[in-house]
């Protein structure tokens, strides 16, 4: 047999088994079967009754969280530090000491201006005398007008002198008692800026420590323009506000608004607000980003189905509804706002006890027919085929043929 002949009976066999393998594998099966075999299939589907709640409205906005007070706890007297009488981290009530300066310079010049004022004290005790006799000897014209004039001056200048000497004393006292540190607000310690030891100048760019109040703590967001009106008309009474995390899957703290800015930023067209949470559980921290979500209003008995059942198509919303015959039909829907929870409100196209499609819709054509399944449930196993007549001869045909 020559090499050609050879070449074509292998590429008869080749062509020969694909031929065979197409028609019994299962898409060949199906081609046999026909394009109409699978149009009374049944699919599974998650169906879920349209419901009735009462939604709260809430608009949402991303907020960043902000001290009520702030402040930077700065020397008003220059020194050395004697002693940091706070904990980095520490929570700080009003009035405690957070430092000590070296206080003997302030506490001399305190004793100097006591002693100065005992001094000109006793120089207006003498003064004050002279005048006295001044004015007993001026009527027997012991003494001339002139010299009691005078004597009048001299009473009435060192009594300004003690005055002035009295609030030498007031200041200081005052600069002596700056050398004692102390919290000008209920605060959170920061973080250390200077150590024990180092020389502090009054009224210097560094602080000893930054102090934040975070017990109230607020959160500042925006809101778009359009929606100033609608806020404005619901200040009556603050409006709930809630705090989630950045995943928008847990809630922070809650809060009222207290604040809705006086002006809109023209560049962006948006206005400020802010709401005052309490934060008793420090779970709010200043510079920290939160998504807000302020509640204006509640509906009533308001119609609601899971978000996820909601399609969107070139006419506009959708849902797939299941009728009793277990086929599904598209029927357009008017939805609104979210009504959390994963549901979305439904302001027309639907009535409470509908069943709509959540799961499985890709699969889904006006008509079909589905198996609806509850959320979680999953579908039965399909039975077992039975194998088509000819195919148990074909491997009995193809058993004999390899006994024999």
């Amino acid at each position: 047999m020559s090499r050609w002949k050879t070449l074509l009976i292998v590429a008869a066999v080749v062509v020969a088994g694909l031929i065979g393998y197409r028609l019994l594998s299962p898409a060949g099966t199906a081609e046999r079967r026909g394009p109409g075999a699978d149009a009374n299939r049944t699919i599974p589907v998650t169906v879920v009754p349209v419901a009735v709640e009462d939604v709260a409205l809430h608009l949402d906005a991303l907020g960043t969280v902000q001290a009520l007070n702030t402040v930077t706890v700065r020397p008003q007297v220059s020194g050395q530090i004697d002693s940091i009488n706070f904990k980095e981290g520490q929570e700080i009530k009003k009035d405690e000491v957070i430092a000590v300066i070296d206080p003997r310079t302030y506490k001399s010049q305190y004793d100097q201006a006591v002693a100065k004022k005992k001094q000109d004290e006793a120089q207006l005790g003498a003064a004050r005398s002279t005048l006295k006799r001044y004015d007993e000897l001026i009527q027997r014209n012991f003494v001339a007008g002139q010299d009691l004039e005078n004597q009048r001056h001299t009473v009435a200048q060192l009594e300004a002198t003690v005055v002035a000497d009295a609030a030498a004393i007031d200041n200081a006292r005052v600069q002596l008692g700056y050398t004692t540190i102390r919290a000008p607000i209920d605060g959170l310690a920061g973080i250390r800026q200077v150590d024990v030891g180092n020389l502090v100048q009054g009224g210097q760019a560094n602080g000893i420590v930054v102090l934040t109040q975070v017990h109230p703590i607020n959160v500042v967001f925006t809101l778009p323009e359009q929606n100033l009106e609608f806020v404005r008309t619901l200040d009556a009474e603050p409006l709930d506000v809630v705090a989630l995390d950045r995943s928008d899957n847990h809630q922070v703290a809650t809060g009222k608004l207290s604040v809705i800015d006086n002006q809109i930023d023209a560049t962006t067209g948006t206005f400020k607000l802010k709401a005052e949470f309490a934060n008793d559980d420090n779970a709010l921290w200043p510079g920290q980003f939160v998504n807000i979500r302020l509640k204006v209003r509640t509906i009533a008995n308001a119609t609601v189905v899971p978000a996820q059942a909601l399609q969107r198509g070139p006419e506009g919303t959708y849902v797939y509804v299941v009728k009793e015959d277990s086929t599904v039909a598209m029927q357009p829907v008017k939805s609104g706002a979210d009504a959390g929870n994963g549901k979305i409100l439904i302001s027309e196209g639907l009535k409470v006890g509908e069943r709509v499609v959540t799961e499985g819709q890709f699969s889904l054509k006006p008509g079909a027919k589905v198996l609806a399944l509850a959320p979680g449930e999953t579908p039965p196993a399909p039975a077992a085929t039975a194998p088509a007549s000819g195919d148990k001869p074909a491997e009995g045909t193809r058993r004999r043929r390899g006994g024999g």
